[in-house]
Order: C-alpha cells, then sequence, then structure tokens
C-alpha cells in the first residue's frame, strides 16, 4: 500500500486548477496545508520531481514587464496515479498530539505554564473555527443543493469545522476543569478572520 506523498495533494490541487509553483505554495499556505502542510521548498522540490516522471506539464506564459510564469498542469501519467492512488485502501489516521501529552503530564511539572499553552492553542482553534464558518457561509448558504466536486469541497470544510469544534470543546473542558474562570467562552475573543474573496480560490482545508 502507498501511502499519500506529497505529490498526491498536488496532484489534487493542480486538477482542481492548474497553477504555478508560486500559485500551489499560497494554496498550500491558505487550505490544503490546513490537513497536509509542506513548505515552499518542498513544493518546489517536488514539482520537478513530478515533472520528471511525467506526472505534471510546464508551461510558460507570457507576462507583462515580467519574465515568463511557469504553470503546471497534471499529465495523463499523473491523472493515472491520482486514480490508482484514490483507488487504494486508505489506512486509519494516527493521532499524535504533543498537547494531549502535556495535558496528561501537567502534574509534573508547572500546571499554570501548561494551562496557558491550552487556552493559547483554543484561542488559535477558535479563530480557525470562526475562518472555516465564515468560508461556509460565504461560499454554500445553500449546501443542500451541491454536487460532484462542490459537494466533495464542502464536505471537506464541513470535517475541518467538526475536527475544530471538537479541539475547542476539548480544550475548554481541560480549562474549565482545572481553572474555571480561565475557561470562560473562547469565541468572545476571536478576530474576524480576512478570506479570500473569490469564490473556492484556494481557501478551503
Amino acid at each position: 500500500m502507498v501511502r499519500m506523498a506529497l505529490e498526491h495533494a498536488i496532484l489534487v490541487s493542480l486538477s482542481e486548477r492548474r497553477a504555478s509553483g508560486l500559485d500551489l505554495t499560497r494554496r498550500f499556505d491558505r487550505s490544503i496545508g490546513f490537513f497536509w502542510s509542506a513548505t515552499h521548498q518542498q513544493i518546489y522540490r517536488v514539482l520537478g520531481r513530478m515533472e520528471a516522471a511525467g506526472w505534471v506539464r510546464r508551461e510558460h506564459v507570457a507576462q507583462q514587464g515580467r519574465a515568463d510564469k511557469k504553470v503546471y498542469d497534471v499529465a495523463p501519467a499523473g491523472r493515472a496515479e491520482l486514480e490508482r492512488w484514490l483507488a487504494e485502501p486508505a489506512p486509519m489516521e494516527s493521532f499524535r498530539s504533543e498537547v494531549a501529552v502535556k495535558l496528561r503530564a501537567a502534574s509534573y511539572g508547572d500546571r499554570t505554564a501548561v494551562l496557558d499553552q491550552v487556552a493559547a492553542h483554543r484561542a488559535d482553534r477558535a479563530a480557525r473555527l470562526a475562518h472555516y464558518e465564515q468560508l461556509a457561509a460565504r461560499d454554500f448558504p445553500e449546501p443542500a443543493g451541491l454536487e460532484g466536486r462542490e459537494l466533495d469541497v464542502y464536505l471537506v470544510l464541513r470535517g475541518g469545522i467538526r475536527l475544530e469544534q471538537f479541539w475547542v470543546e476539548w480544550l475548554t473542558e481541560y480549562l474549565d476543569a482545572h481553572d474555571p474562570d480561565r475557561a470562560g467562552d473562547p469565541r468572545r475573543v476571536v478576530e474576524p478572520v480576512d478570506t479570500p474573496t473569490t469564490r473556492h480560490e484556494g481557501a478551503h482545508p
């Protein structure tokens, strides 16, 4: 069984819309990276490897006053690899969390320091949850009528929402058990998150 690699995440992104290397790194920063992270250097290195393997093809697009833009698209061999990978059984996801280990170990050190970290993590998760909910309200106001790719995108977004809800609720429960005054309502301090204005423009997890 071949596990998911960065190559497959890139094939999925390019199947949705062709892109330059810079466009891809932005998508990973804003959307795909929420569930499959990669550095800019990794993306460019893997793109080169995929082109050498014939999985992607590169086109030079002229730009006024600037150097040509290298735009990548999925080649037939890449589409065949994506289809092969999609048909492979997916292994059960493993859960690794440094935060969870710290929660278990808090009684062996400075619990106040751990609680500070928990509060900070909860604020980050609450901000991401608010961001996902804004995207859902903006881009999918009537989800009942969705089908095909748009339904897939929406359901992945729903998965992101539910995952962040879990984290916010779990960390709130931990804070409430050890320091009720600190628990409060995590959404009170969440600032609005700027989102891209173009529908589906790399905004979804």
